[in-house]
C-alpha cells in the first residue's frame, strides 16, 4: 500500500471518533513513519524482537492544566511497515490502523497500556 493510501486510513479512523472525543484533540499532529527505530523500540521498553505499532508523544490531555500552551503539538506516529507485515489484507489493514489510532488517541487522553489492554480485551468488544 502506497503511503498517501495508508495515511487517508489514519485520516478516515480519526473522522470516525465520536464528537465527544474529537472536540478535545487539540495540538495534535498524526503521522506516518515506515518503522520505529530500534533506540525508540528500545525506549518503550520493548526488546530486540519487539515491534511497535504506534507511539504517542506529548503531554496528556488529563494532565494539561492553566500552564499549558504555546509547545510543539503532541505527536502519535503510526509505523506502517509492521503494520502492513502483521496484516494479510487491506481491509486487514484498515482495522489494525484503526485500532492502533485508537490506542494511540487513548494515550492521549491519558490512559495506561494496562486500561487499553482493558478497554480492547473481548470481554468489551462489539463484534459477535
Amino acid at each position: 500500500m502506497d503511503k498517501e493510501q495508508f495515511e487517508h486510513l489514519i485520516e478516515e479512523a480519526l473522522a470516525g471518533l465520536p464528537k465527544e472525543f474529537k472536540r478535545h484533540l487539540e495540538n495534535i499532529t498524526v503521522m506516518v513513519e515506515p518503522e520505529a527505530s530500534r533506540e525508540t523500540v528500545c525506549s518503550t521498553g520493548g526488546g530486540p524482537f519487539s515491534t511497535l505499532l504506534g507511539l504517542y508523544h506529548g503531554v496528556p490531555f488529563k494532565d494539561r492544566g492553566p500552564y499549558y500552551g504555546n509547545i510543539p503539538p503532541d505527536v502519535i506516529v503510526i509505523y506502517q511497515n509492521p503494520i502492513e507485515k502483521i496484516c494479510r489484507t487491506n481491509e486487514e489493514i484498515k482495522e489494525k490502523v484503526r485500532e492502533v489510532v485508537l490506542h494511540e488517541i487513548g494515550h492521549y487522553f491519558g490512559l495506561s497500556e494496562e486500561e487499553l489492554r482493558d478497554i480492547q480485551s473481548p470481554k468489551h468488544s462489539h463484534k459477535k
